[in-house]
Parts: C-alpha cells; sequence; structure tokens
C-alpha cells in the first residue's frame, strides 16, 4: 500500500515575522490552513495513512489541529526533524512508514489545483506501485525556469535530463513539491551524501533514478495551477487565488471533509458531524451543505 509524507519543517524564515510563532504551514490560505491542500493531495491520490514531519516546535500545532486522522478516515502520524537538513532526509526520518513500499512526498507549502489532478496522481502511484517506474515528478511551465529546479523530458515521459537553478535551461518544467517513489527510495537516500550547502538534496535522489532510466515527468500543463508560498507576496497570491475561485464557483479548494467524503474515507452522516462541529463558520456550513448533497441528514 502506498504511503504518504508531508514535509512541514523549516524555519519559514522568509515569512519573519509571521513564522516566528507559528509555522508557515499553519497560516491560512485566504479560509483554511496551508497544510490542508498538501493534505488533501496525498488523499486525492488514495492515500490514507500519512506521516506528518515537522520541527519539534511545531509538531504540536498540527497534532491538535488534525489529530491522529481518524474523523476524516486517515492514519496521521508524526515524526520530528529537528533541523533542516534537506528533503531526502524525509525518507530516513520515515523510512519505518514508508515500510518497503511505495511512497508520496508531498512539501508542506506547495498547493496544486486542476482539472482531472486526482486521476493524474491515481495513475504515476500505479505507474510506480506496477513497477514500471522507479518515480514519477510533476512538471509546471514556468516564465523563469533559472529560478528552478528543472526537468526535460521526452515524448514518452520519460526523464531524460534534470537540473538545479541553470544558466541555460533545457526546459521550462519547474520540478514541483510532489514526489512518487517506489520502494528503493529510502536506500538511494541513504547513499547520497549532502551538498555544499549541507544538505540530502531531492534532486540528488532523482538523478539516481534518472541514471536508471526508470524517472518520468508529468506535465501540469494549461489549466493548472501550482502554487508556492514560500513569501509574503506568494501567500497572499495564493489565498487571492483561493478566493476567486471559491467565490465564482461555490465550491471549496481542499476542504479536506468533503476530499474523505468523496473519497469514500468517511460516509456522509459522519460529513455531517464534523461540518455541525464547525457551523459557526461558512467553511462548517459548506461541509453541511455537502454532506447533505450526499444525502445525509440532520
Amino acid at each position: 500500500m502506498t504511503k504518504g509524507i508531508i514535509l512541514a519543517g523549516g524555519t519559514g524564515s522568509r515569512l519573519h515575522p509571521l513564522t516566528r510563532a507559528v509555522s508557515k504551514q499553519l497560516l491560512p490560505v485566504y479560509d483554511k490552513p496551508m497544510i490542508y491542500h498538501p493534505l488533501s493531495t496525498l488523499m486525492l491520490a488514495g492515500i490514507r495513512e500519512i506521516l506528518l514531519i515537522s520541527t519539534p516546535h511545531d509538531l504540536p500545532g498540527f497534532q491538535r489541529l488534525l489529530g491522529d486522522g481518524h474523523e476524516i478516515g486517515l492514519e496521521i502520524t508524526y515524526a520530528e526533524q529537528p533541523q533542516p537538513n534537506g528533503l531526502a532526509e524525509a525518507f530516513l526520518i520515515g523510512a519505518e512508514h514508508v515500510a518497503g513500499g511505495p511512497s508520496v512526498l508531498v512539501l508542506g507549502d506547495n498547493i496544486f489545483h486542476g482539472p482531472s489532478f486526482s486521476a493524474r496522481l491515481k495513475t504515476a502511484v500505479d505507474d510506480v506501485g506496477s513497477g514500471r517506474s522507479g518515480c514519477v515528478l510533476f512538471g509546471y511551465p514556468v516564465r523563469d525556469p533559472r529560478r528552478y529546479g528543472v526537468g526535460e523530458a521526452d515524448a514518452d515521459g520519460r526523464l531524460i535530463s534534470i537540473e538545479e537553478k541553470p544558466e541555460h535551461p533545457r526546459s521550462d518544467r519547474a520540478i514541483t513539491g510532489l514526489y512518487v517513489y517506489d520502494a528503493g527510495v529510502v536506500d538511494i537516500a541513504r547513499s547520497i551524501s549532502p551538498s555544499a550547502r549541507g544538505e540530502l538534496e531531492i534532486t540528488d535522489v532523482n538523478r539516481v533514478y534518472l541514471e536508471q532510466g526508470r524517472a518520468r515527468l508529468t506535465d501540469l500543463g494549461r489549466g493548472f495551477a501550482w502554487l508556492d508560498t514560500g513569501t509574503h507576496e506568494s501567500l497572499i497570491e495564493a489565498g487571492q487565488y483561493v478566493r476567486v475561485l471559491e467565490n465564482r464557483q461555490g465550491v471549496r479548494i481542499a476542504c479536506i471533509e468533503e476530499v474523505a467524503l468523496r473519497m469514500e474515507f468517511i460516509d456522509a452522516q459522519q460529513c455531517m458531524a464534523l461540518g455541525l462541529a464547525q457551523s459557526g463558520s461558512g467553511y462548517g456550513e459548506y461541509v453541511v451543505e455537502v454532506a447533505r448533497s450526499f444525502g445525509a441528514s440532520g
């Protein structure tokens, strides 16, 4: 069974002074905590066993918010990353959680939204779970790829190059903070050495799969949104994006209770109870409406 990992560590220094008091991933993106977005991403992939990694200081906040996940049909556990030693360290910390099977890693400050996202995720998970690929990365076209890790794929989606902040990019596809790996990722993470900045780089893990010819790049193209909320400006932009879509369409993005219901992790009555517990807010009222549309009474 594929397991999920959310990496929600780091100091959030680019968002100081906000993040001197609270984790970046607990800050609001319009109407809900940022962490709801990566959590819903894993849920849309059909993943129910999730490890959330954060700093010792910030973990209690996530535990108060999400608990053990049983209310939305999940099993959420927690682990500490005392220092920001690189994204690949998530697989050393989460080695027991992954337990020799495939896994999906998502960064806690990345927001994904677009058509058929759940289907794309499930395809990637099935691709790795069946052994057809060792890893699947997600690429997004950006205006200035020199600021990102950049992936290049052939016509069949096979990854043929990956570069970190290249001066002369071979592609405009930035590698997003969403990664699907087979069981070998833990051993690969253990085998790499820290970079010049002292971190275990996820790009080095991806290069191993590239060299093995077992890496694929899924293109998140037109009509899709990928938002990184690491700065004050990008955090405001993400909130505005969510606000406009929700108000225009009348649906809530990354509403974890609705996702749990649609994925059949919980039933309509359970969803109703979760909505009623938050009924003093527009968010709670929306959850109640969704539950009723699925046949809940009350």
